[in-house]
């Protein structure tokens, strides 16, 4: 706890002090008030004796009584609250009691230093000692003790009443009525025979003092010199000037009163009137016991006075005691004191006496009080049970002559008298009886004081018993639900704790008095808990900021902002800085929150932004009280540095140049780069070899010195050590990435770029955009032109703050760290990036590049005709149009040499044919012509193509559209496809030399036709040589197969031509065994066709330099394909050389119900003769799956059939490993179990499954076998080539274990094979389950 002004001796002493009452006339109230005090508060500075008082004891031992302290108060009839809780007003005093005392602005803390931490913490608490003098004078008297009760009451007449000895039977009288007649359940009174104290009261300024002393005189010999006083006060008139500067003794005890008393409006007096008998009851506060209530009247008096007057002028306040001089002080003083030692003490101490008397007497003993047992109180009483209590052992209720209570009462005036000692041992014995008959009530009060009596004896006598402080809190909070008891013996205990130096003790009883009920009382005791962790001997840092964070909330429900403020600032002590995230955010929040109400903004704006700038591990409905108070007291500010959202300035990309456009009906626009786009490294070093490529066959084959690949979209993994360039009148679209570290939406609105240009010719200049909606952010000082074209915002959701706040954030991009030298390891230095400095170069062409029936989805070797357009969008003309791809097989756009001008057939047309077909003038396997063409008129080889436009120039707006021939990829899947068109300008000399456009397809290939080719000589002379296909009989074998699984819905294929290209051969005739011309293939159908080939025509020698092929087209139908010409030529040379057969075929696929014919060609090259080629990859050809099979140590038996039979089909069985199963409630358990069948082979095979086998294996032996199959036992099946089929199985089980699954026979044959019996599958390994009973 922290330290206090007064020690704990002292506190205890002041907590329990002798009450006196006080009966004023009303002649008597008016002379006191001409000093703004009534009388009680009159002799209230004076009530501290500072002289020693001695009373003997009942073994007449001399006791002294050391700065003793008694209570003044006026009567007060008035019912007062229950003495179990606090009335509203009660709590309302109590908090503005602890508001009104506040720590001193700029007042020095003390520096705390333990361990790693250093705190500033005030040392002292006055709110709380205000707080707890407060609740102890609040509190209202009970029946089982008598501490509060009136042990005196002064009867007060003014020496200026007609017959003052009257006055003062009239007083003794009422004070007789109220104590005895009954009427009045309060003020209550410790003894019936009351001491009554007579005074005289004696106005020097206006009275005969003459008078006064006769009537003094007589007042002697009726009430004797012992029990009456002529008190002397108001010597000087109130207008009198002097300059004497008389003190104030009385303000530090009627402010606290005054504050009590706020909030009560209505005052009444108990003053006794000559003519009147009956007297009205005094007025006190409803919270205030008798102790204070005499104070009200003096505020009544005080809100009169500061009224205005008729002039509407307030008057002038005088001084408390303003009619008194310093021999009047001590006067008082001195009554105070004369009343205390021949008045109050001999009166308590005769009481002591007969009480001590009383119960001695009663069992016949002579022995005192302290030296008795129990036994001689045990008779003589007769509890009983109050009916207005509730029926509990806390509701017993003694009568007033019960030896209990009057030994409660003997102790109470021992402790009144600081017989501490004595008081002991009467507690401790009215504490037995008490509790051995359950009266509980009764017994907490014993067991509080004589844990008090026992630590204020001192000297080591007796130790503190904390476990009856412990017993009497839990009897009075638990048993008695009286938590204003309980509270004030708490605060009791640990002080006394707190000075024995057991702080944790201490500590721990504050903290179980703290509940629902009294966010304040809970507060105070939960921050004086926290000064326990502080000062203990190893000092609990945490915990005093864990509690001080506890008692920061409670006071912030109880409306201290300013206690709550400080608490949560003496606990972010010890939270900041480390690692304690959650509770930085609730103490910084609560501070900016109390600091905005309390008029610091700027402290609210700094507790707030360290909330709102790092990762926050808040729940969403926190997190938006966060913001919401931030955004409100960032709402007055203009353009604040927001902190949210965070702004990653590494993932901010530049984007230079228009967004590619989207699909316009059937055009496709090409992909290009966009924002849309995760960067690829990968990807990206592609592009740059394409570039690279292409600009080298743009410059004769040599790439120029300082080329830089075009980079269009800058991040952070791109080189951005240079300015990039951007072109005049062309977008520049900024992305920048907005983090919010928060569960709450952020609703982004108008947000502006702000920008700043600066030319060759002119300084610096900021400048503004045209648009009011688009302005910009300052990102650097070089030749920059941001425009802002594209924003996004975040769509609401239920924790969306609906504040708004206009702000900015800088963005500021820091390059890659650097970590070459060694300078650069060692500290942290980042390198340049300029992607925000970009460099306006002059008008470029800009070309848009648009697809039109382009698929999506090819079969192998399809041949389609698609179109490109080409958009010449700028202003500035464009040239040396090339394209460079990763797959140049993959399309070409034809070739300019003319073609035969024979009429196309009408199949052709009406099918709208790639190829250019003609009606076929022979008959059908013979050769329908022979074509030479020229090498060079196709040179274009290499991975880049000229594009063929007319001029070679596409102008400002101009557009124009090719056919283009794609080719599907001979192997199948997805393929990504790249293409890269390359332009220039037409102006030369410019910074930036060309222009380059990507774009990105992906076809998807399915299988088609496998093609295996190979020669052989016929009968041959012996001087021919065997290894060249030199013989007039050369015969070539094409094996077609349709590997098309009906993908896409192909029905059939049709070989209608096979050509041939080759600068030595070319075939002859087709040789047809069958006779059947007409070669259709279904699926998994396959063909054979056979050729004969012979040696092209030898060129004269004068040609032998011109490289020449020769292309014959051989006919299978009534059309004939002209291979010489576009695009079968076009693909011809884009594959290897030697004798090349093209093979055209016909797709039939059925398509929404209509039949399309798809066309296509194949390419197989033979070289050797005896070799066979295929038009498949070696890695295709191998189609069956290859089972993983186990080599067995012992060889298989003879018996078995021969592998390849007996691993047709595959098993395999799907089952949880374990199961669980209640068998005593279901004797039977059943498991699903899922058997899956692969056929491993490209014919149908029939199956035969047989469940009723059981295996007699040694192996299966191992486990249990007590199970059954439920169900059909036996399945006949068919499966198709490669199909997977999965059958529903459940196996029944009959107790727990290991069981092994695989008991099932499989039988499978080619289904071919009608006559052949089926074949024992080979069995897989053990498939174990394991069944749990539960």
């Amino acid at each position: 706890m922290a330290q206090c002004v007064q020690s704990v001796q002292e506190f205890l002493q002041d907590s329990f002090v002798p009450m006196v009452a006080v009966l004023c006339s009303k002649e008597a109230d008016r002379v006191s008030r001409k000093n703004k005090l009534s009388f009680p508060e009159l002799l209230r500075p004076f009530c501290r004796l500072l002289s020693e008082g001695h009373i003997r004891d009942p073994n007449n031992q001399l006791q002294t009584v050391k700065n003793l302290r008694i209570c003044v108060n006026a009567v007060n009839t008035n019912p007062v609250s229950s003495p179990a809780v606090l009335s509203p007003a009660q709590y309302r005093q109590l908090g503005e009691v602890v508001s009104s005392c506040q720590p001193l602005e700029g007042a020095a803390a003390t520096t705390f230093k333990t361990g790693d931490y250093n705190l500033n913490l005030s040392v002292t608490t006055p709110w709380f000692e205000a707080y707890r003098e407060s609740f102890l004078q609040s509190m209202p008297a009970s029946e089982h003790e008598f501490l509060n009760h009136y042990l005196a009451c002064l009867l007060v007449v003014s020496s200026t009443e007609a017959v003052p000895v009257e006055q003062f039977l009239k007083l003794s009288q009422e004070q007789h009525r109220i104590q005895h007649s009954g009427e009045y359940t309060h003020p209550r009174w410790f003894i019936p025979n009351t001491l009554k104290y007579y005074v005289l009261l004696h106005d020097v300024s206006e009275g005969d003092e003459q008078r006064a002393e006769t009537v003094y005189e007589d007042m002697k010999q009726r009430y004797g010199p012992q029990g009456c006083y002529l008190l002397k006060i108001n010597s000087r008139a109130v207008s009198a000037e002097e300059d004497e500067q008389i003190p104030d003794p009385w303000s530090q005890y009627l402010h606290k009163n005054n504050l009590r008393y706020q909030v009560s409006s209505e005052c009444t007096h108990l003053c006794v009137s000559e003519g009147d008998s009956e007297s009205s009851c005094l007025n006190s506060h409803p919270l205030q016991l008798e102790a204070d209530s005499s104070s009200t009247s003096l505020n009544e008096a005080e809100m009169k006075q500061v009224k205005p007057d008729a002039d509407g002028v307030a008057p002038v306040a005088v001084g408390h005691g303003s009619c008194l001089t310093l021999n009047d002080h001590d006067r008082i003083r001195q009554f105070v004191q004369e009343f205390t030692f021949r008045g109050l003490l001999p009166h308590i101490e005769k009481n002591i006496r007969q009480l001590n008397d009383q119960l001695v007497s009663r069992k016949g003993l002579s022995r005192s009080l302290f030296t008795a047992t129990k036994k001689w109180f045990g008779g003589g009483k007769a509890p009983e049970k109050s009916m207005s209590e509730p029926k509990s052992a806390c509701g017993l209720l003694y009568p007033p002559e019960a030896p209990e209570l009057q030994i409660r009462k003997m102790a109470d005036l021992c402790f009144l008298v600081q017989h501490y000692e004595l008081a002991y041992s009467c507690y401790h014995t009215a504490k037995k009886d008490f509790l051995s008959d359950q009266a509980l009530l009764y017994a907490a009060g014993a067991l509080e004081m004589a844990a008090v009596s026992a630590f204020l004896q001192g000297g080591g006598a007796r130790p503190y018993p904390a476990h009856y402080m412990d017993t009497a809190i839990q009897k009075y909070r638990d048993d008695c639900r009286n938590m204003v008891l309980a509270e004030r013996c708490a605060l009791l205990s640990a002080e006394i704790l707190k000075n024995q130096g057991k702080y944790s003790e201490a500590a721990t009883l504050l903290i179980k008095m703290t509940s629902e009920d009294s966010d304040l009382r809970s507060a105070l005791l939960l921050e004086q808990a926290a000064h326990c962790f502080i000062n203990m001997r190893s000092p609990m840092v945490r915990k005093f900021a864990f509690h001080m964070i506890l008692a920061g909330h409670r006071f912030s429900k109880a409306g201290q902002r300013k206690h709550a403020l400080r608490c949560y600032s003496q606990a972010m002590q010890v939270y900041k800085d480390r690692g304690w995230s959650l509770a930085e955010d609730h103490i910084n929040f609560t501070i900016g929150r109390q600091s905005f109400t309390l008029g610091q903004p700027e402290s609210a704006v700094t507790a707030f932004r360290q909330i709102l700038n790092d990762d926050s591990r808040q729940t969403a409905t926190q997190q938006a009280a966060f913001l919401r108070e931030y955004l409100y007291v960032h709402k007055v500010k203009s353009l604040p540095q927001l902190p949210l959202p965070c702004i990653l300035s590494a993932a901010t990309r530049v984007y230079f140049g228009h967004e590619p456009r989207l699909a316009q009906g059937e055009k496709q626009a090409a992909t290009h780069v966009s924002l849309d786009q995760e960067y690829d490294p990968e990807l990206s070093a592609m592009w740059s070899r394409l570039e690279e490529q292409v600009v080298a066959a743009a410059n004769r084959g040599v790439v120029p010195i300082g080329f830089q690949p075009t980079q269009c979209c800058l991040n952070s993994q791109t080189d951005n050590l240079r300015q990039p360039l951007a072109v005049l009148e062309e977008p520049i679209i900024v992305e920048v990435t907005f983090r919010n570290p928060l569960k709450v939406s952020l609703a982004l609105s108008e947000l502006s770029l702000l920008w700043r240009f600066s030319s060759h010719l002119s300084s610096s200049s900021l400048r503004e955009p045209a648009s009011e909606q688009v302005t910009g952010e300052v990102i650097s000082n070089e030749e920059t032109l941001l425009t802002p074209v594209r924003r996004s915002t975040k769509s609401e959701d239920p924790y969306t703050v609906d504040l708004v706040v206009r702000g900015r954030q800088d963005l500021n991009i820091q390059g890659p760290r650097l970590n070459q030298t060694k300078e650069d390891k060692m500290s942290v230095r980042h390198g340049t990036d300029r992607r925000l400095d970009p460099i306006i170069t002059p008008p470029m062409p800009l070309m848009e590049v648009f697809f039109l029936h382009f698929p999506s989805a090819l079969l192998c070797g399809e041949i389609r005709k698609a179109y490109v357009e080409f958009c010449n969008v700028s202003a500035v003309a464009l040239c040396g149009l090339r394209v460079a791809s990763t797959h140049p097989h993959f399309f070409t756009f034809g070739s300019n040499n003319p073609t035969p001008s024979t009429p196309t057939s009408p199949a052709s047309a009406e099918h709208s044919s790639a190829y250019k077909t003609f009606a076929a003038t022979v008959q059908p396997g013979s050769v329908v012509s022979e074509v030479e063409v020229c090498a060079q008129d196709f040179s274009q080889l290499s991975g880049v193509i000229e594009i063929p436009i007319d001029g070679g120039t596409l102008h400002p707006g101009q557009s124009v559209q090719l056919p283009l021939w794609l080719r599907g990829p001979d192997h199948e899947g997805v393929h990504e496809i790249n293409f890269l068109f390359y332009y220039e300008s037409t102006e030369k000399g410019l910074k930036v030399s060309h222009r380059v456009l990507r774009h990105t397809v992906f076809i998807c290939a399915s299988r088609s036709l496998s093609v295996q080719a190979s020669a052989c000589r016929s009968a041959a002379p012996p001087h021919r040589s065997s290894d060249s296909m030199s013989c007039d009989g050369t015969l070539v074998f094409v094996d077609v197969e349709n590997v098309n699984t009906s993908e896409g819905g192909v029905r059939e294929f049709h070989i209608v031509q096979v050509s041939s290209s080759s600068q030595r051969w070319r075939l002859h005739k087709y040789i047809n065994p069958d006779k059947d011309k007409d070669c259709k293939l279904s699926s998994r159908e396959k063909a054979k066709l056979c050729f004969r080939a012979t040696p092209c025509t030898p060129l004269p020698a004068s040609m032998d330099t011109v490289e020449k092929y020769t292309f014959a087209d051989l006919n299978l139908g009534n059309e004939q394909i002209i291979s010489s010409s576009t695009p079968c030529r076009d693909f011809f040379f884009r594959c290897c050389r030697g004798l090349e057969l093209q093979q055209g075929d016909k797709a039939f696929v059925v398509e929404d119900s209509k039949q399309l014919i798809l066309e296509g060609q194949l390419h197989v090259a033979l070289q050797t003769i005896g070799k066979e080629a295929t038009s498949l990859m070696p890695k295709e050809e191998a189609q069956e799956m290859v089972l993983l099979k186990f080599k067995s140590e012992l060889p298989p038996p003879v018996a078995l059939p021969p592998p390849e039979l007996s691993q047709l089909i595959k098993t395999n069985l799907h089952y949880p490993e374990t199961f669980s199963h209640g068998f005593l409630q279901d004797s039977l358990c059943m498991v699903p179990v899922t058997l899956s069948l692969s056929n491993c082979c490209s014919a149908p095979i029939e199956v035969l499954i047989d469940l009723r086998h059981r295996s007699i294996s040694s192996e299966s032996q191992e486990f249990h076998s007590l199970f059954s199959w439920v169900g059909q036992s036996q399945y006949k099946l068919l499966l198709r080539p490669h199909e997977v089929l999965s059958l529903a199985l459940r196996a029944c089980f009959f107790r727990a274990g290991v069981y092994n699954l695989n008991t099932a026979r499989v039988f499978a044959k080619p289904a071919q094979l009608s006559s052949m019996s089926e074949s024992n599958q080979q069995a897989a390994s053990p498939a174990l389950i394991i069944i749990n009973s539960t």
